[in-house]
């Protein structure tokens, strides 16, 4: 099977298409949700939170945190697959991409969603998730072919 300009083979960009088409679906779902989709799960929340720092974690592991690392893992797959399915030139953009989506996303829901709270640090958590999809990606091309990580050789 011959690869395509973007170096992939035209069935994996299909996979690679499809994959971010129902990524984008469950996406819009979870963004666009009238009410907060944690609602329900607060007091679970704030159970495992007090357990954790009975076994001494620090303060800062809080409901603050738990959201931000939420909304990093909700975007790393963004930057993962839109990288992966870009040119690994051009494959930066995922992440730019990312965090425009995640600002039109905070932006929709400020002015249509007003159960919902549209926060700047839910953008830069959001565009934290999409530029680590990116970095994965840039760390796959980065590899040999043997699955090694290339060497740089230096002339003595």
């Amino acid at each position: 099977m011959q690869e395509g300009p973007t170096g992939h083979k035209p069935r994996h960009r299909t996979l690679l298409a499809l994959g971010l088409a129902a990524y984008a679906a469950l996406l819009a779902c979870i963004v666009f949700w009238p009410r907060p989709v944690d609602r329900g799960l607060s007091g679970y929340l704030d159970q495992v939170l007090r357990l954790l720092h009975s076994f001494g974690a620090p303060a800062w592991v809080d409901y603050t945190l738990v959201e931000a690392a939420a909304n990093v893992l909700l975007f790393f797959p963004a930057g993962l697959l839109l990288a992966a399915w870009l040119n690994p030139r051009w494959c930066w953009l995922a992440a730019v991409v990312g965090l425009c989506v995640s600002a039109g996303i905070e932006a929709t829901q400020a002015l249509l969603l007003p159960e919902r709270y549209a926060t700047p640090h839910d953008v830069v958590a959001n565009g934290l998730g999409a530029a680590l999809g990116t970095l994965a990606v840039y760390a796959w091309h980065s590899r040999s072919p043997t699955g090694r990580p290339q060497t740089r050789t230096h002339p003595d």
